[in-house]
């Protein structure tokens, strides 16, 4: 070949378009959204009690922080692109023995496998951190989420709709559905984002405890916790309110349980327009407060009395709100300890996140029973968001004695 026609480099990667990112975030919410008003009645189907069908949230939510835990390192060592392909493939195979389970034991067995589609919330962040630097990455993680919270606004609804016209398994035909139709999308659009290769486990592990002295990464990692912590209360107690306490329908609870992700699509957009002019603490700490005040106050009426779906579900929307501002900052915060290992960091926040989660669902479906009010979930969920302001407080008094030389 003469100089004249020097060998062209070969082209870079293409990165995977928001579409594709926003679809295997939205896969995993999808799935853990979309059945929850029928849980009553899949109870009564299976003749099991309540507290045992609720394992379908909070025990998915456990094994889910387990999934978190391992794939946010295998994606920094093997890619991202495998990790999800395969997660997505044993998640439709899962799906399909949740349709055919005769008890409630095989159910909630191939429901337990399904946590596997939760990988895709730890690696859309990861990729995402792969292409652009902390700061932006806070506002690209809320736009991703931003979109992604349509899905729990639609998705209680659907399945409301779905279980009064075919019965609760047409939830998870549509899960199977949505499902095959992001493996497809990820088979042709998630394009390899890790650089150089991958992180070998070795070097992984001998980099853990850097990340495990940081005081900054805890304090992100807890406050984002405990925030979620609230949510992931509310869907474990959510659907017992509505149709014990509140006495409404499946579909009317799908209905209501917009009201969160509505929250949430505002507090992604306010996180995207504004994280990076007003800084990534600062909006954490007002997310943070947002939340703990709209419980606390929805506590105070729901004791006085006033158990109406506008007081519960409207501080739930508020609830939302602060998350939405809180989560992509701290998701953001927390794998700008150590970039190199952004998916290590996000699959070790997000494990935190959802094996907290996991106890507060299991602990409100404990104290839910017959004549019980709303009154003892809000409490978990503002107790809850109220750690969360103390957690941010800490990073901030942390970074203030540094600034001091201290």
């Amino acid at each position: 070949m003469s100089p004249e026609n020097p060998p062209s480099a070969p082209p870079a990667p293409r990165r995977p378009s928001l579409v594709t990112l926003v679809a295997i975030s939205a896969a995993g919410a999808f799935s853990m959204n979309i059945f929850l008003p029928s849980l009553p009645g899949m109870a009564e189907d299976f003749g099991v009690d309540y507290a045992l069908m609720q394992l379908s949230v909070s025990a998915f939510l456990g094994v889910s922080a387990v999934v978190q835990l391992f794939c946010g390192p295998i994606s920094d060592r093997y890619g991202r692109r495998p990790v999800v392909l395969w997660s997505l493939a044993i998640f439709l195979l899962a799906t399909l023995g949740t349709l055919v389970a005769p008890t409630a034991g095989w159910f909630l067995f191939f429901r337990m496998v399904q946590a596997v589609i939760t990988t895709g919330f730890v690696i859309s962040r990861a990729v995402v951190r792969d292409m652009v630097p902390a700061e932006q990455a806070a506002s690209m993680i809320g736009y991703v989420t931003m979109a992604m919270s349509l899905v729990p606004m639609v998705a209680p609804v659907l399945g409301g709709t779905l279980d009064e016209l075919f019965g609760w398994r047409a939830s998870f035909m549509a899960m199977a559905m949505v499902g095959a139709a992001v493996l497809m999308l990820c088979w042709f659009d998630l394009h390899e984002t890790a650089r150089g290769g991958g992180i070998p486990m070795r070097q992984q592990v001998a980099t853990y405890p850097v990340l495990a002295r940081s005081q900054r990464f805890w304090g992100y990692s807890l406050a984002a916790t405990l925030s979620a912590g609230s949510f992931y209360a509310y869907l474990g107690g959510a659907p017992f309110v509505g149709r014990h306490v509140l006495h409404l329908s499946p579909a009317e609870v799908g209905y209501w349980f917009a009201a969160p992700s509505i929250g949430y699509a505002l507090g992604n957009f306010a996180s995207a327009r504004f994280s990076i002019r007003v800084g990534m603490n600062r909006m954490i700490l007002l997310g943070a407060l947002i939340c703990a005040l709209a419980l606390t106050v929805a506590l105070a009426l729901d004791l006085m009395g006033h158990h109406e779906p506008l007081v519960f579900f409207g501080a739930v929307a508020c609830m939302g709100l602060g998350n939405g501002m809180l989560l992509p900052n701290a998701n953001a915060g927390m794998m700008s300890v150590r970039p190199e290992l952004a998916g290590t960091a996000s699959g070790l926040g997000g494990a935190m996140s959802v094996a907290g989660g996991a106890g507060l669902a299991a602990l409100s479906g404990a104290f839910l029973h017959e004549g019980a009010t709303a009154a003892p979930l809000l409490v978990i969920m503002a107790g809850s968001a109220g750690g969360s302001v103390l957690a941010i407080l800490w990073v901030l008094w942390r970074e203030r004695q540094i600034m001091q030389g201290r």
